[in-house]
């Protein structure tokens, strides 16, 4: 794909540690997933380009930064806020406690640090391992209208809604009243319910 006449976008992606933002990060622009990878120390780079068919097949360079989720590394976080176009936000949907930072504290700082014309998006990660979800996709869908989020259930694992969050962000970027459905549990449920050939799945800490 030609990157010369693609629109660059800086997307960062925010939330707690282990809810998998390296491993959404490494599907989307690898297709590939590792279980036990490391934490994010700091914050890491990697960029994609991706054609957006609503919009003609026009195409953006997401320029991606992949922060870390440790209190120890919040404050240097914030640098990587300025100058971005879309912060999207991500939650491990078996934690209880990974929405609520992301809504108490992560979107607070995207309000006080960010530009009040960013994108937000949503990801309710790790939704192949929905039968021990400790957030509801109603509660979560809730909060994203209200803050006018794009969201998507999303697994690095079973590589489910992760290009359409991309694409939907994408979509807002070019177009700002542009309206997204980010699919929900029926419509992905032929992935969601591969846990049944492998029920061992459930209890893995995967992203």
């Amino acid at each position: 794909m030609d990157d010369a006449n693609a629109k660059s976008v800086k997307a960062v992606l925010l939330g707690e540690s282990g809810v998998g933002k390296t491993c959404i990060i490494a599907r989307f622009i690898n297709n590939t997933f590792e279980n036990n990878i490391m934490s994010t120390t700091g914050a890491s780079y990697a960029g994609k380009t991706l054609a957006i068919e609503e919009f003609g097949g026009k195409s953006i360079k997401f320029e991606i930064w992949d922060t870390a989720g440790q209190e120890k590394y919040r404050a240097l976080t914030k640098i990587f806020y300025k100058d971005a176009q879309v912060a999207i936000l991500v939650y491990d949907i078996t934690r209880k406690e990974s929405f609520e930072e992301l809504k108490n504290y992560w979107y607070n700082q995207i309000k006080q640090c960010a530009s009040p014309n960013i994108v937000i998006g949503i990801a309710a990660n790790k939704c192949d391992l929905y039968d021990n979800e400790q957030v509801s996709e109603d509660e979560a869908r809730a909060f994203a209208d209200k803050i006018g989020a794009v969201f998507n259930l999303t697994s690095a694992q079973t590589n489910t809604g992760i290009e359409d969050l991309f694409k939907g962000v994408g979509c807002k970027v070019l177009d700002p009243n542009y309206n997204i459905d980010g699919g929900s549990k029926k419509d992905n449920n032929i992935k969601l319910n591969a846990k049944n050939d492998d029920s061992k799945k459930k209890k893995k800490k995967c992203c």
